[in-house]
């Protein structure tokens, strides 16, 4: 598990900024959604393609965080990341410039649908009534890659908690989007991970600053009116 730590300095900034340091204390969870980022088997799995090892460590706070929204009434989401070439529009900065050759075979050969590293962690708990929803950029929100967005509004969604991989790439990015498209924000510390503590405490810090609570699974239940 990362080792936590929000700068105070900053923690007083965003008091300073929303007159508290917590922005939403009571939320409705029949307009909640737990999103799951990126917990496939090329994260997750031992030797997979973008192998996040601490990604394993944070499963049982998502199964817990799951459970608690499924049984106040909101809804899961797992996002998978996935590589389709025939898309639209195709991601060719990441692909074909900022990616090696290598590095877009191997995530060619683990992202697209139906394949291996494609598939949810085995050790997640999936139920009939949670949803897996498909995106084929770093967020879940961009427009045309995914239909999240859509599914959520005809829902009536308006607060999304976010847990998964990567703390710093995928999840962060959803973060800042949902925020810029009008969600209340609850990002997990203890529920996502990346390869680093550096990296993960200056997605916390960022979140806390800028885009949303930073929380974490136990306190999810406190969050119902």
């Amino acid at each position: 598990m990362h080792k936590i730590q929000l700068n105070p300095e900053l923690v007083e900034r965003s008091r300073g900024h929303r007159g508290r340091v917590q922005a939403f204390h009571r939320i409705d969870p029949s307009k909640t959604a737990h999103l799951i980022i990126d917990m496939q088997n090329g994260f997750v799995e031992p030797g997979g393609a973008v192998e996040i090892p601490l990604a394993r460590e944070i499963v049982p706070n998502i199964n817990k965080v799951s459970a608690e929204v499924r049984r106040a009434g909101g809804v899961n989401v797992f996002l998978r990341f996935t590589y389709d070439e025939t898309e639209a529009t195709p991601w060719t900065v990441w692909y074909n410039v900022i990616a090696s050759p290598e590095s877009k075979r191997a995530s060619a050969e683990a992202f697209w649908e139906g394949a291996h590293g494609h598939q949810l962690w085995p050790e997640l708990e999936v139920q009939d009534d949670d949803l897996i929803v498909n995106k084929t950029r770093f967020s879940g929100f961009t427009p045309g890659t995914s239909e999240l967005d859509r599914i959520l509004k005809e829902r009536g969604i308006e607060t999304v908690i976010i847990s998964g991989t990567m703390s710093n790439c995928c999840s962060e990015s959803t973060a800042r989007d949902a925020q810029q498209m009008n969600y209340q924000v609850v990002f997990l510390a203890d529920a996502n991970a990346t390869l680093t503590d550096e990296e993960h405490n200056a997605t916390l810090n960022n979140v806390q600053t800028l885009f949303g609570d930073v929380l974490m699974a136990d306190d999810v239940p406190h969050l119902w009116p």
